[in-house]
């Protein structure tokens, strides 16, 4: 099961509390106060971890509690700080702080770390109220506490093109032309239930590109109908939109109103998508009922579009050096 939405509740540390103490030794005279300093509570860390693509650890372990900083002993001995708590979290992972649902941090860089809740500071022993007029304190402070919260972690995609598109449209057939990934293909709707990242490699210059098959989505995805933000949300953070559309209307779609309803749905979930690059691809350009279609298409749309054939790898080359002039130049 992929996992790309959970939520946990997470605290620090308590620091340990500061210690009173005398000194008492055989043939000293004079003792005073030696009580040490409490440890420092463990943080609870996020770090963004290469191998990590899902949240689905957390969902088994959605409470996490970091261990509390030793107490002070006597002989001015500091207690020991506990050791921070490190979780790990995929590429793209939005950190929000409920109920207020407040964006904490986005986390996107490999090796990115963020400190969720930090550890409480250790309490002071008495050894560290002593002065010349007050040679025998008693006061010690006890350790403060760990901070604490609870918290929603979303995954979004972190890629460069994202393949949008209804079910059926030829999505996951395209993204294995492109890449290495062998996402699920079937001509039935909804195959792909999550995202499903390939590379796609330039032998030319060696240089090389993210594109995520986006599960495909239907009319009211905006409002959470089929998979909804599960699709929607994932094109969030995607720098190039490639709108795919079954010229073939296999079926029984028509292509134009394809095309507009899922720039419908993009801008009723947020309007910025439609601010995004974006190129408009006509697939399975091989079936007999697709030249009819376009034709239509293009008297409705005036815009540029891509002919491909994704099943028999037509029109793929002109595709793949239009991500390189648009991401790479």
């Amino acid at each position: 099961m992929f996992v790309d939405r959970v939520k946990i509740y997470a605290k620090a540390g308590d620091g340990g509390s500061g210690c009173v103490s005398f000194r008492r030794e055989k043939y000293v005279p004079k003792g005073g106060p030696d009580g040490g300093n409490g440890g420092d509570g463990g943080d609870v860390i996020l770090r963004v971890d290469r191998d990590t693509n899902q949240l689905s650890d957390l969902l088994y372990q959605s409470r996490i509690v970091a261990k509390r900083g030793e107490s002070g002993h006597g002989k001015k001995k500091h207690g020991r700080s506990a050791q921070s708590l490190v979780i790990k979290v995929p590429s793209g992972t939005s950190v929000f702080r409920l109920p207020e649902r407040e964006l904490v941090i986005d986390l996107v860089e490999i090796g990115e770390e963020f400190i969720l809740c930090k550890g409480g500071r250790g309490g002071r022993g008495n050894s560290t109220f002593k002065s010349s007029t007050h040679q025998a304190p008693r006061e010690f402070t006890p350790g403060q506490e760990g901070e604490e919260g609870q918290f929603q972690l979303e995954l979004k995609t972190v890629a460069d093109v994202g393949l949008v598109g209804y079910p059926n449209a030829g999505k996951s057939t395209l993204l294995s032309k492109l890449s290495q990934a062998q996402p699920k293909i079937a001509s039935y709707p909804f195959t792909t239930l999550t995202p499903i990242l390939g590379t796609l490699e330039f032998r030319d210059d060696y240089k090389s590109i993210r594109v995520a098959d986006i599960p495909g989505l239907v009319e009211g995805a905006h409002l959470n109908v089929g998979l909804g933000h599960g699709f929607l949300r994932h094109i969030e953070r995607c720098r190039l939109l490639v709108i795919i559309l079954d010229m073939a209307g296999v079926d029984g779609r028509d292509p134009r109103k394809d095309y507009a309803q899922l720039l419908k749905e993009l801008e009723l979930y947020n309007e910025e998508l439609l601010e995004k690059p974006r190129i408009v691809v006509a697939n399975k350009m091989d079936c007999q009922a697709s030249k009819q279609n376009l034709k239509k298409f293009k008297r409705k749309w005036k815009i540029p579009i891509l002919e491909i054939s994704a099943q028999e790898g037509k029109g793929l080359d002109v595709l793949t050096r239009e991500f390189h002039r648009r991401l790479l130049k």
